[in-house]
Order: C-alpha cells, then structure tokens, then sequence
C-alpha cells in the first residue's frame, strides 16, 4: 500500500452504498467490490477502463503500461519463464504452474 494513502478502517456495513452488514475486517459485502469499482468507473470513466487507464497517462506502449509500472514500482512480478506475463506475486506462481509446469 502507498504511504501516501490514509489507513481506512472497515466500518462493518458495505462501502458500495447498499447498506449490508460486512464480515470482520471487510469493506464490502461478497463481491460488493466490483460493484463499487463499476460505480466508479460509469461515473468517472463514462464505464471504460481504457479512458480511466488513458486519463492516468497509461495506455498501450509499453513505456506507458500500466502493468509494467507496477513491476517497476515493486507492486508486481514478471513471469521468470520470460514470457511477459506481469502480475502479483500469487498470480505469477498460478501461472508458472498453469503455462509452464512441462517446459
């Protein structure tokens, strides 16, 4: 997480407007997230993830990769079979034993 950013504390009742009760620790209702996150994007982004990504100088070279950013700032991995797959670092381990487990 950025240090930058306030630590928010779960408030027990779902951060997407709903009013649902929230497990200990949550912010949200089972997949209330992607509700908000939708929300969020339709509101701000006209429901696009490419204008949302194009408004934070992101798009699809690879100097301006949103996903290669993450590498670079130690938030991501990179696929250490080279094959350009960038995610977390329990995605890069689900796909190392997906994609590369006979190689």
């Amino acid at each position: 997480m950025s240090k930058n950013l306030p630590r928010l504390i779960p408030t027990g009742t779902c951060w997407c407007g709903c009013g649902a009760e929230t497990a200990i620790g949550s912010f949200f209702a089972r997949g209330h997230d992607k509700t908000a996150e939708a929300a969020f994007l339709a509101i701000h982004h006209d429901a696009s993830v490419a204008q949302m990504l194009h408004a934070h100088g992101y798009g699809p070279d690879d100097d301006k990769s949103v996903t290669k950013a993450a590498v670079d700032k130690g938030l991501w991995q990179e696929c250490p079979r080279g094959c350009g797959y960038r995610g977390a670092r329990e995605s890069i381990n689900n796909h190392v034993n997906r994609h590369h487990r006979d190689k």
